[in-house]
C-alpha cells in the first residue's frame, strides 16, 4: 500500500534547509575529527621521539656524534659538491663531474686579495705593474645566528609656547602587544618548531648561546599568543572549506 504525502511549498523548503544545515554539520564534524587525528597522532609521535631518545643506547649515541666520519667515504679527500659536464669522446659523450655553481641568488661578498707594494714591480725591466683582472674562486659562508634588539624611539613633540599640547609618536602594530619579540623573531620560532622540528628548550639553549637569554616559558606564551592572532585566518579557511 502507497502512501502520498503532501508538502505545502513552506515545508519542502523547510526540509530542504534543514538537509543542508545537517550536511554542513558533518562536514563540520569531519573536519573537527580530522584535526583531533592530527593533534593525537603528533603527540603520540612526539612522546614516542622523546622515549627513544631518552633510551637511546651508547652506540647510538655515538653514531649522531659522529655522522660526519660515518657518512664521510673512507680515505677520501674533502668532498666539493660537483655537477656533471658534458665531455665530447670519439663515438660517445662522456659526463665530466665539475664543480657545482652555489646559488647565483645568495648575497656575494668580495673579498680583494692584492699584492704588497713591493711586490708590483716587473722583475724584468723594473716596470709598475698594473691590474687587468681577477681570478675569482666562490666558497659558502654560513653567518651564525644574529641576535639584535631593535629600540623604537617614539618622538614626543610639544608646543613652545604652552604645555598643553604634547604628542607622542603611536606606537606600530605588532602582533603581541607590548610583546617582547618582533614579528620576525616570532616567524623563526614558529618555523623552527613545527617546520624544523627544534623543541622550545633547544630553541631557548641556541638563543641563549648567542645572547638572547628567553626562557622556554616566554617561548611558548608567544607561541601561544602567535595562535590566537592567526585564528581568524584559521577560522575563514575552515569555513571555505565547509563551504566546497
Amino acid at each position: 500500500m502507497t502512501t502520498t504525502i503532501t508538502l505545502s511549498s513552506d515545508d519542502y523548503q523547510a526540509l530542504l534547509s534543514e538537509q543542508q544545515r545537517l550536511a554542513n554539520q558533518l562536514r563540520l564534524v569531519t573536519v573537527e575529527r580530522d584535526l583531533l587525528k592530527e593533534r593525537m597522532n603528533a603527540f603520540l609521535h612526539r612522546l614516542h621521539a622523546a622515549k627513544s631518545e631518552a633510551r637511546a643506547n651508547p652506540a647510538q649515541r655515538d653514531l649522531f656524534l659522529n655522522e660526519a666520519e660515518a657518512l664521510a667515504p673512507k680515505g677520501a679527500p674533502v668532498a666539493e659538491e660537483t655537477t656533471p659536464e658534458t665531455l665530447e669522446v670519439a663515438g660517445h659523450n662522456r659526463k665530466k663531474r665539475g664543480r657545482k655553481p652555489l646559488n647565483p641568488h645568495l648575497p656575494r661578498e668580495i673579498v680583494r686579495h692584492e699584492l704588497a707594494e713591493a711586490e708590483r714591480v716587473c722583475t724584468h725591466d723594473g716596470a709598475r705593474l698594473v691590474e687587468i683582472g681577477a681570478e675569482i674562486s666562490e666558497q659558502l659562508d654560513i653567518v651564525p645566528q644574529q641576535i639584535r634588539v631593535i629600540q623604537h624611539h617614539r618622538i614626543k613633540y610639544a608646543c613652545p609656547c604652552c604645555d598643553d599640547s604634547i604628542r607622542v609618536t603611536p606606537a606600530p602594530a605588532r602582533i603581541i602587544p607590548k610583546g617582547l619579540l618582533t614579528e620576525a623573531a616570532l616567524a623563526w620560532i614558529v618555523t623552527a618548531k613545527y617546520q624544523d622540528s627544534l623543541p622550545l628548550y633547544r630553541q631557548a639553549a641556541l638563543l641563549s648561546r648567542f645572547g638572547g637569554d628567553l626562557s622556554r616559558t616566554t617561548l611558548a606564551a608567544s607561541m601561544v599568543r602567535v595562535g590566537q592572532a592567526v585564528q581568524p585566518i584559521i577560522n575563514l579557511l575552515r569555513d571555505h572549506l565547509l563551504e566546497a
